[in-house]
């Protein structure tokens, strides 16, 4: 099946709730968070009718026997910040403890052809499931099956396959990393290394990049560089709403007198004001702070152009002030430094402009912050990474950051924003379909498996393997993996191809609805429940976006009594697809402290994790780079030297970028309204260019058509969105995903780091009749 094919098939998703009145659209010009927050959690609680929602929010990011917040993976404030929460980790927690079941009554009631139908809000919206659950084919329903029948299933499936190679075990970054650490034990201990995850399409270019630069697959920061920093350079992200934590960093560092470029197509409301929440002075007063300094609107993909604009700058300014540079750090910690600053040299400035559609004063001005900064950190997430120069582009940030020397020293360095809770966990702990020799001989060692050694499967191609039959069975933990992926009826159509789809879940989601041949649903605990195990009541470990490693300990009782956890559902698939295995499956989930004991024996980083991770705020995985040792073939941190990629649309062409509305948390809708954005009761919806909207004879609101068209000429269409003027730069238009994932092909990824390009597909946008 190609792709043209794929995308003549199947329905676009329904996404969000029944609108609760006509669509509107009124600028946003408030501070971000504040009162806007405290009222919208607040309406939400009560809609949802969390009773337990105000003591969760006095335990959740809280060493002593609090939880880790289940949404974003900002760290937990170094202070001891009583209320270190957010608007949408409130939100997160509060849709998982809902009083609201799913269980076998609703399961018989409704069969899958009718929950086909429902937008995936009314999925969600259902509530917590409670037993495991597996399709009968000649019903179309969902029927109640026993633990042990449900591991059977799994297992007799597995050791039914030919080879191990047909099977795929995909990872949702909520994952905890005790649970992450079995996980990849399984599949490799199956013999493939076939794990897909959510990195595949969000951070995947920032790993490889920093690991070619650096050595290392992570940032370099921590919370201390961001409280002590002169200037903090903030790329391609909405801190409001992926990050909401990441308002006090920025708060303080205005009120310390710190410089704050945003760079990004859109100025988002974290890139004005906000009054933080637990400022309970500024709340009665009403105060707003400033959060950012300087903004820069640079064309969708043209990130890497500005930063070679900052680049030729900084280079320009060292011809009469040597200064400017700093020389001895590029002598002794750097290679490749003449190469990158004569290509600079030959980039002109008018290029710059046009690829970057930024004025070289407006360059210039952010060139100036930078050299006048004595420290600098350069902050970026998914408006930099989704788009087929990912990887250049994360490697031109570190070339800015080497001119300068900001790496290795306190207030300086490379640091990414992670979505997901412990999405960086469960690549430390082994989600890795590219694994390093190293860890594989450790692993060989400490477990004694012989874990295979040739690449697995990344997301992209697991969708791919799935369509064309090489991949019968697709494991899920967490997530919802149809709504997340690429190219959505071609997504759909590879998972109905499979003899068995396993979905590990809280709640119901439009993965239980898109399955395969044989399929279960199999209910975890969620990460506010006690999880009690014969070793007494468990923690589990997180990872969060700067490295820190704590625990998290569940408040609440679990929704149902059938619930298992990660590790133990694990286990048992384990032990029924490996009969005889020498793993201790049961002994490492009857207490984690096992599991954490071999964990440092195989991780790097980990080791005496026991005993680190129970003190206060846990512990920092040790950063080589940041000790200025780099892991890379020539022992140095390496100046890379790509070319400028043409990121200029053509004529009667725009660059879509997908994004999530405030009122969503990655796949997760909790309304059709987006605060900051100024929408309510709409999600299907084109955000564009006034002047690209008159070009086109389309006024606001206006009913449009929106085809894409992929590398291989096939073409992808949603039909009556509505057209929305926003404050953008010519030839850009954005709306949200998931629903615009039908435009992205799968076949239209990146060459350099395999990451769908969902920041960066070429449109065309048309008035309906």
């Amino acid at each position: 099946m190609n792709a043209s094919q794929a995308g003549q098939e199947g329905t676009e998703p329904r996404v969000g709730p029944v609108p609760e009145g006509e669509p509107e659209f009124h600028p946003y010009h408030h501070p971000a968070a504040g009162w806007g927050a405290a009222k919208s959690v607040t309406r939400f609680m009560a809609r949802e009718r969390a009773l337990d929602g105000p003591r969760a929010v006095l335990r959740m990011n809280h060493e002593n026997g609090g939880f880790d917040c289940p949404g974003c993976a900002w760290p937990d404030d170094l202070k001891g910040l009583r209320l270190d929460i957010c608007e949408n980790g409130i939100k997160h927690v509060t849709w998982e403890m809902t009083p609201k079941r799913v269980g076998r009554d609703f399961f018989a009631a409704h069969s899958v052809s009718e929950l086909s139908e429902w937008t995936d809000h009314a999925l969600e919206d259902q509530g917590r499931l409670t037993e495991p659950m597996v399709y009968d084919p000649d019903t179309d329903h969902y029927v109640p099956i026993s633990w042990r029948d449900a591991f059977e299933l799994v297992g007799s499936t597995l050791r039914g396959l030919d080879q191990p190679g047909r099977a795929a075990f995909y990872t949702s970054g909520r994952l905890g990393n005790e649970a992450t650490f079995l996980y990849q034990l399984w599949a490799r201990e199956l013999g493939t290394n076939n794990l897909p995850d959510c990195s595949n399409m969000c951070h995947e270019a920032s790993g490889r990049a920093l690991q070619a630069a650096l050595g290392t697959g992570k940032g370099t920061c921590d919370l201390k560089d961001w409280e002590s920093t002169d200037a903090l350079f903030i790329m391609g992200v909405n801190a409001a709403s992926n990050a909401p934590r990441m308002l006090t960093a920025l708060a303080e560092a205005y009120h310390r007198g710190a410089q704050i470029v945003h760079v990004n197509p859109l100025v988002e409301a974290a890139a004005t004001r906000t009054i933080i929440p637990h400022d309970f002075t500024d709340m009665a007063l009403n105060k707003s702070t400033r959060t950012s300094t300087l903004n820069l609107q640079v064309r969708i993909g043209g990130d890497m152009a500005f930063l070679r604009g900052l680049a030729k700058a900084v280079l320009d300014h060292a011809r009469t002030d040597p200064k400017a540079l700093d020389q001895e750090f590029i002598d002794r910690h750097t290679t490749g430094f003449e190469e990158y600053r004569d290509l600079c040299a030959r980039t002109p400035w008018e290029e710059i402009e046009r690829q970057s559609g930024l004025s070289r004063d407006a360059i210039l001005k952010a060139a100036r912050v930078y050299g006048e900064a004595d420290r600098s950190i350069i902050s970026w997430c998914l408006g930099v990474t989704q788009h087929e120069h990912g990887v250049d582009t994360v490697r031109e940030i570190v070339n800015v950051l080497l001119l300068r020397g900001n790496l290795g020293r306190e207030g300086a360095g490379p640091s990414p924003v992670r979505g997901h809770s412990n999405v960086q966990g469960n690549r430390t702990c082994g989600i890795d379909h590219r694994p390093a020799p190293a860890f594989l001989d450790r692993l060989a060692e400490v477990c004694a498996i012989d874990p295979p050694r040739e690449h697995g499967l990344d997301t992209v191609h697991t969708i791919k393997a799935m369509a064309a039959g090489d991949v019968t069975v697709f494991v899920g933990m967490g997530g919802n993996f149809a709504l997340a992926a690429p190219d959505t009826p071609y997504t759909y159509a590879a998972l109905r191809n499979c003899e068995l789809t396993v979905q590990v879940s809280t709640k119901l989601n439009r993965s239980h609805v898109v399955h395969g041949r044989a399929a279960l649903i199999l209910p975890c605990l969620g990460r506010t429940e006690k999880d009690q195990q014969r070793g007494g009541l468990q923690s589990t470990s997180v990872e969060d976006s700067m490295s820190m490693v704590h625990l998290s300990v569940g408040m609440k009782r679990p929704a149902s009594r059938h619930l298992l956890s990660e590790p133990a559902i694990i286990a048992g698939m384990a032990r029924a697809s490996l009969p005889d295995s020498g793993t201790p499956w049961d002994w490492y989930v009857e207490d984690y402290d096992r599991i954490r004991d071999t964990m440092a024996q195989v991780l790097d980083g980990f080791e005496d994790c026991n005993r680190r991770v129970r003190l206060p705020l846990g512990f920092r995985i040790k950063q080589p780079a940041r000790e200025l040792v780099f892991l890379t073939e020539s022992g140095r941190a390496e100046f890379s030297a790509a070319p400028l990629p043409d990121v200029v649309p053509a004529t009667g062409t725009l660059a879509l970028g997908t994004m999530r509305s405030h009122d969503q948390w990655n796949t997760t809708i909790y309304s059709d309204d987006d605060r900051y954005r100024g929408i309510k009761n709409l999600r299907t919806l084109v955000f564009m260019n006034e002047d690209d909207m008159r070009e086109r004879g389309i006024a606001e609101m206006d009913p449009v058509d929106i085809t894409s068209t992929a590398r291989d000429g096939s073409t992808r269409s949603l039909n009556g969105y509505l057209a929305i003027p926003y404050d953008m730069p010519r030839g850009c238009a954005a709306g949200y995903m998931p629903e615009m994932n039908v435009l992205c092909a799968l076949d239209d990824y990146s060459a350099q780091s395999d990451q769908p390009i969902m920041k960066h597909v070429k449109v065309t946008v048309e008035a309906v009749g």
